[in-house]
């Protein structure tokens, strides 16, 4: 068995309290080794709607500490976080199958950096100009001043992502705990245990019992029972479109608020005067990063046709070369999916490429490795516009290549599109990549580059997602808007 043994879960967190689940626990599998991690909470819907009234009940009072207060608590976990990071790295790269930069690096290092960051205290009123009103049906004449103030939603239901059990997760607790909130996380399925030692830091940090509370389950009704309660004000979730609109419905029946990160396509326009190598380098994050399993992986190469074939060949080759397997050998780049579900549908997706006519370039066989949920990284060439690979998310290491003329075409291409959470444009012109950038319906737009600045608003046009967080943009999701009048 590798990762942390069974024991280690104590159980449900709720109320401050370590519950034993109604549902018993479900294995939670290594998907570089196919071995059993640990065993996870299985949660009953009436244990997940007291989590949520626990919460609720913890509400009344967090909501009413200062800020300075809820800052040394996220504080003291993000140092918790960092002084155990080879441990909790360790069982996030057991439950996810990163690399083991990726794990400590981008999952624990990130999700210790998201606690630290909202540990910041930001003002959180706004004064508006004076208003002089002449006299009328409400009274005399008088000069009325105005604040805008940020208020704590309520009770928020956090749904995080299987694809990194720190960075998601923390991206969520810590803005929502640093407004007021008190908050309900439900990880995915995939790996929980995690989160759970994220729950224990916060438990070591001082957070008071009901401020954050954590069930877990493999079944869907443990994510509906955290959607559906009376007592959430509020879901944050990330994960897939489809998932999502479930969410959204339920919602709506409550006009509950929402923040959605959902699923992603997004284009890589490369002008024939881009740097290839660097463009290559970008788009062959998604081969590596996450295995392809990220939404903001630029899968849908859009290429100009004078460096189209050169482009293709570069990027086979790089491919090719990037060493695949065992996460925990300091060599590897491309680890395994997630699970043996998700890589039988990542490989139906390049046998329908293949259907359609996609050109397999790179890829497109299952590497030689007895264990393990491995995927090849995959380029598919000579794709069109309505091919499904190059329309539906796929996440997994898979890109397309579609040629284009002109950059109007490009723009086309590029929105041609559900999605539109990031896209990314490579040009000697910087003048021309800005001038595309603008043009493009999405949430984000990477000039010659995919880094992120973790300050910048992240999230989604169309069916990419509702509403925008990271840095304090985070904070303003995780609030409402009170307006105070006076007479001046």
């Amino acid at each position: 068995m590798t990762g942390a043994p069974a024991s280690s879960v104590r159980g449900l967190f709720i109320g401050g309290s370590w519950v034993e689940p109604d549902g018993g626990h479900y294995e939670v599998i290594d998907p570089a080794t196919e071995d059993v991690v640990g065993l996870a909470p299985e949660a009953s819907r009436d244990q997940v709607h007291a989590a949520a009234g626990a919460a609720r009940e913890a509400f009344r009072t967090w909501s009413r500490t200062t800020p300075e207060e809820r800052a040394a608590v996220l504080h003291r976990a993000a140092e918790e976080i960092r002084r155990n990071l080879l441990p909790y790295a360790e069982l996030a790269q057991a439950e996810t199958g990163a690399t083991t930069g990726t794990a400590r690096g981008m999952q624990v290092g990130v999700g210790a950096a998201r606690f630290q960051r909202y540990a910041r205290v930001e003002p959180v009123e706004e004064p508006l100009p004076p208003q002089i009103n002449e006299a009328g049906p409400f009274g005399g004449a008088a000069v009325l001043g105005a604040l805008a103030v940020r208020r704590p939603v309520g009770v928020v239901t956090c749904i995080t992502s299987y694809n990194n059990p720190w960075a998601n997760p923390a991206g969520k607790i810590a803005p929502a705990l640093a407004m007021g909130n008190t908050v309900l996380v439900k990880p995915a399925p995939q790996d929980p245990l995690s989160v759970y030692r994220m729950a224990e830091a916060l438990e070591a940090a001082g957070v008071p019992p009901g401020v954050v509370n954590v069930v877990s389950g493999s079944r869907a009704e443990v994510g509906e029972a955290a959607v559906d309660s009376d007592d959430v004000d509020m879901v944050s979730f990330t994960g897939s479109t489809a998932v999502g609109r479930r969410i959204a419905e339920v919602c709506g029946r409550g006009m509950k608020r929402q923040l959605m990160e959902l699923g992603g396509k997004g284009a890589a326009i490369v002008f024939e005067d881009a740097d290839l190598e660097s463009a290559v380098r970008g788009i062959g994050t998604t081969f590596s990063f996450y295995s392809g399993q990220i939404c903001t992986a630029p899968t849908r190469v859009l290429a100009q046709r004078p460096i189209y074939d050169r482009l293709v060949s570069v990027l086979s080759v790089h491919a090719r070369r990037l060493p695949v397997g065992d996460p925990r050998s300091p060599s590897t780049v491309v680890g395994p999916l997630i699970s043996s579900a998700h890589r039988d549908r990542v490989e139906s997706y390049v046998e329908l490429g293949r259907k359609e006519g996609a050109r397999v370039v790179a890829g497109g066989e299952r590497p030689p490795l007895e264990r393990g949920f491995y995927v090849a990284p995959t380029l598919l060439a000579d794709c069109t516009p309505d091919m499904r690979v190059v329309r539906e998310e796929i996440f997994g290491p898979v890109v397309v290549v579609v040629p284009f003329d002109d950059e109007e075409e490009a723009v086309a291409l590029a929105d041609d599109t559900d999605y539109g959470l990031i896209d990314y444009v490579w040009s000697g012109d910087v003048s021309r990549a800005f001038r595309v950038a603008s043009r493009l319906r999405t949430g984000g737009v990477g000039i010659n580059t995919v880094g992120r600045n973790m300050e910048a608003p992240f999230g989604g046009f169309k069916q990419s997602g509702v509403g925008r967080d990271v840095g304090s943009y985070a904070l303003h999701a995780y609030a409402e808007l009170q307006s105070m009048v006076w007479p001046g």
